[in-house]
């Protein structure tokens, strides 16, 4: 049985907000996190994230051990968080093997007999992995790109629930996929460009339109609006303008305002009328400021990037191309700057570590997820990290 390992370093200023708060194999590459597509490749599953030492320890449901790197024996799979395989499983030879992309390492086959380890991997042939290599958290959004038409297609093979009366649908309709969701009539479906996929136990209010390619994971509440082009994870809350955008789970976006080209973290809550610009005038590229340093993003639309657990006052605008940290509480500007530190409390202050946790405490069991001590040591940690110096 072959075990899958994921590999990231200290990643730079181009993956915050997400570098602070979780391990980039946890974060969402169209429909499926990274960890999911190297597991769908090697048909195993992840014993371990090699991380650094702020993340060791990181708790969350469903996420493997996440540790100091640490010697692998064959037979494994090696793999840089920071690639997104696109889901063709690997035929692995008998000899060693250096994963490539675009003639970049980007993992490690490590057969029976031989070993990993973080000094020396092993050398080998080159064997090539089709997907995307990502250079920032702004990659998310060209991952939803690259990967979501073939991602929510993949369900069509699958069948699902019959179309629920009183829908009205645009294009083929077997390229909605519906799998125990709770439908209201009145609800659109258009699969014009992609297919729409439900998850089980997922629910769509009347009046919503649906646009494919649109992932919608577990127990998520679709509430109205027009919804399209997206991905979000399990047990989010969504209402209003929505596109192009990737929720990583548990976020909360229950009223009118618009949304497109962000990424929006776990338990993210965007107060009602929140709206982020996602297009310069100039139709320009879009670049992102991180506590004074610029990056480029490649990208002429992008609208925010929210680090888990950022909360939003009624009525906030963002501008093209903003940043918000993880467990910021963004009130208090005339309009917010495109960077917010983490844990920033409104335009002046920091927010607590113990005021930080309580919220959190509060927060998750209104999803039915428990707050248990390894979850409050967790973002303890990740508190004591982002705020360091």
């Amino acid at each position: 049985m072959t075990d899958v390992y994921l590999l990231e370093t200290d990643l730079d200023g181009a993956w915050y907000p997400f570098h602070h708060c979780r391990p980039a194999a946890e974060l969402r590459a169209g429909a499926w996190l990274v960890r999911e597509r190297w597991e769908a490749i090697a048909g195993a599953e992840t014993r371990a994230i090699f991380a650094p030492p702020h993340l060791r320890g990181f708790t969350e449901e469903g996420v493997p051990a996440v540790v100091e790197a640490a010697e692998v024996m064959g037979p494994a799979i090696v793999g840089l968080s920071t690639f997104a395989p696109a889901g063709v499983p690997l035929e692995l030879p008998k000899r060693a093997a250096v994963l490539v992309n675009d003639d970049h390492a980007v993992g490690w086959w490590v057969p029976v007999g031989e070993r990993w380890t973080p000094e020396r991997p092993p050398e080998g042939d080159e064997l090539p992995v089709d997907g995307l290599r990502l250079h920032g958290a702004y990659d998310l959004v060209t991952a939803l790109e690259y990967f979501l038409v073939a991602d929510t297609a993949d369900f069509t093979h699958e069948g699902g629930d019959p179309m629920p009366d009183g829908s009205l649908l645009i294009g083929d309709p077997t390229d909605v996929v519906l799998l125990g969701a709770r439908i209201e009539p009145g609800v659109v479906f258009d699969v014009s460009q992609g297919a729409v996929v439900v998850e089980q136990h997922a629910s769509v209010r009347s009046g919503t339109r649906l646009e494919g390619p649109l992932y919608v994971g577990p127990g998520t509440e679709i509430l109205g609006g027009t919804i399209g082009h997206s991905a979000f994870g399990p047990r989010c809350k969504v209402r209003g303008e929505i596109t192009s955008s990737v929720f990583l789970g548990y976020g909360n976006k229950a009223h009118e305002g618009f949304l497109g080209h962000s990424v929006v973290g776990r338990w993210v809550n965007l107060g009602a009328g929140t709206t982020t610009s996602n297009l310069k005038n100039t139709y320009g590229g879009i670049r992102v400021d991180i506590d004074g340093t610029r990056h480029e993003t490649g990208r002429q639309l992008l609208g925010t990037l929210f680090g888990d657990h950022a909360k939003t006052a009624i009525g906030t605008q963002m501008d093209t191309g903003s940043v918000v940290g993880t467990g910021a509480n963004v009130f208090g500007w005339q309009r917010p700057p495109k960077y917010v530190r983490p844990f920033a409390w409104g335009a002046d202050g920091v927010m607590r570590p113990d005021g930080f946790l309580d919220i959190a405490s509060r927060v998750l069991p209104r999803r039915q997820v428990e707050f248990t001590e390894g979850v409050r040591e967790s973002l303890h940690r990740i508190y004591e990290h982002a705020t360091a110096g």
